[in-house]
């Protein structure tokens, strides 16, 4: 297997601090970068849409509730896992756009509910369907073994972190 940067940086700690072990950089270090080269690419295809990171995720969270596309702040915090502070900013900039549209609740007149519009459903079905494409481009380097071998890893180390 060929050296990376992360290789040369370890071997370098090894040279001036050979009295610290710098291999969890092996695998910290590579998340880290390959974490800040899928948020690039992740992004490029919401910004197609005219969304950030947080309105897809909005949007997606309505979506995937199925019928009737709709939820509170509350369930959208939750789900987002997001303060209902960051679901309020998002869902502002989603209802300027026509994307979504807020309403009283049915159950308690105080309560709003957060439903897509049949615009915003068009558009994250559409960036749905490029977002997975490009993800699966992304992990296109990887074989069907290796990706559930990954994806198990991840599950566990997940867990073991409480995330």
């Amino acid at each position: 297997m060929d050296a990376d940067h992360v290789d040369d940086i370890v071997e370098e700690w090894a040279a001036e601090r050979p009295d610290v072990d710098a291999s969890p950089m092996q695998v910290i270090g590579r998340l880290s970068r390959i974490a800040a080269h899928l948020d690039t690419e992740l992004l490029g295809v919401f910004r197609r849409y005219d969304l950030g990171e947080g309105e897809f995720d909005i949007l997606a969270t309505l979506r995937c509730g199925g019928e009737p596309y709709a939820r509170t702040p509350g369930e959208l915090a939750r789900h987002t896992m997001v303060t209902t502070g960051a679901v309020t900013k998002r869902v502002d900039r989603l209802v300027a756009s026509g994307l979504v549209s807020r309403s009283a609740s049915g159950d308690d007149g105080r309560g709003r509910v957060i439903s897509l519009t049949p615009e915003g459903r068009r558009v994250i079905d559409e960036a749905l369907a490029d977002h997975l494409a490009n993800e699966e481009r992304l992990l296109s380097g990887l074989d069907a073994d290796q990706r559930r071998t990954l994806e198990a890893l991840l599950r566990s180390w997940g867990t073991a972190l409480g995330v």
